[in-house]
């Protein structure tokens, strides 16, 4: 009689796995800000040098995200929300994961470079080196300041696109990197809050393990100040117009409310209906960062037809 457990193979890894590697819900903000980075330049960039930057940029992002689940994996393994993931999991090998990664990075780089220009190709690689070796290596096991700093690594993408469009750096694209970068910790900070235990067991610095809970709620605040302005002055920029004000204030005032909330709660009301208010705030910084792209994006779509801009 045939063993049925002989076909069951649960540690063999899958397409999906190497997928789940290269970290795709990660790689579709990046592919976002970096299209919009590219079509927002004051330049007509050809279609297939458009698609190719694109497609070279999300591969760099990719082989930024399997490096860091290769390095990650001792603490991806004791924390809920990443402990499924390929490495720890044991579907993918530490060496796959590497391996890909290093291939990736190669690629991404060198086509980029080829496909567009060298500033571009240099902004994607020193962006792959921050997120692998400065985050992922060094601030994000060493400082509660690391998702601060860590930050820049998520910002470059829409200015390596402005750089595949324009070969250049600009205020533009400063500020596109600016957005980002002050969106990031009020962003991870409100998902610490609800996942201060998955920190703790696995030995990470965040914010809620080293300073408490009500320290993280006092951050959040202070960068959501601090990040109002950023967002809101992008509207007078070459890149900003009456669309991207309104939705500019509008996010801004919502956002800024429930840094409010988040801080003047105490532990036992969070507790109590299950940090609802912070999983909110959470998700709704997702839309946020988008809706304030998708609204620079709108700027740059109607500036033809006399709509956009100032």
């Amino acid at each position: 009689m045939t063993d049925i457990n002989a076909f069951e193979q649960p540690n063999e890894a899958g397409f999906g796995d190497y997928v789940a590697l290269l970290k795709p819900r990660v790689m579709s903000l990046v592919v976002f800000t970096a299209f919009v980075g590219i079509l927002a330049a004051p330049v007509s960039v050809h279609p297939v040098v458009a698609l190719a930057g694109i497609l070279f940029i999300a591969l760099g992002a990719g082989a930024s995200g399997a490096l860091n689940m290769w390095w990650d994996a001792d603490i991806d393994a004791v924390m809920r929300r990443t402990m499924k993931r390929p490495v720890p999991s044991g579907r993918v090998q530490p060496g796959e994961a590497l391996g890909l990664g290093l291939a990736l990075s190669g690629i991404a780089v060198v086509m980029l470079g080829l496909a567009t220009n060298m500033l571009a190709a240099g902004l994607l690689a020193f962006t792959i080196f921050f997120y692998a070796v400065v985050y992922s290596m060094w601030l994000k096991r060493s400082t509660p300041q690391n998702i601060v700093i860590g930050g820049a690594a998520g910002a470059f993408p829409p200015m390596i696109g402005w750089a595949v469009a324009t070969g250049s750096v600009s205020i533009e694209s400063a500020f596109m990197f600016a957005l980002i970068f002050m969106w990031t910790p009020p962003h991870f900070w409100a998902l610490a809050l609800f996942m201060k235990e998955d920190y703790s067991n696995a030995g990470v610095p965040m914010l809620t393990v080293t300073h408490g809970r009500k320290s993280t709620r006092k951050h959040v605040l202070v960068y959501t100040l601090l990040l109002v302005p950023v967002a809101i002055g992008g509207a007078f920029t070459g890149i900003g117009g009456p669309i991207y004000l309104t939705t500019a204030v509008f996010l801004n005032a919502i956002f800024l409310r429930g840094a409010w909330q988040i801080w003047r709660r105490d532990e036992t009301q969070a507790e109590a209906d299950n940090y609802a208010v912070e999983k909110k705030v959470f998700r709704f910084s997702l839309y946020y960062l988008f809706l304030h792209f998708g609204a620079i994006l709108a700027e740059a779509a109607l500036k033809p037809y006399g709509i956009g801009g100032w």
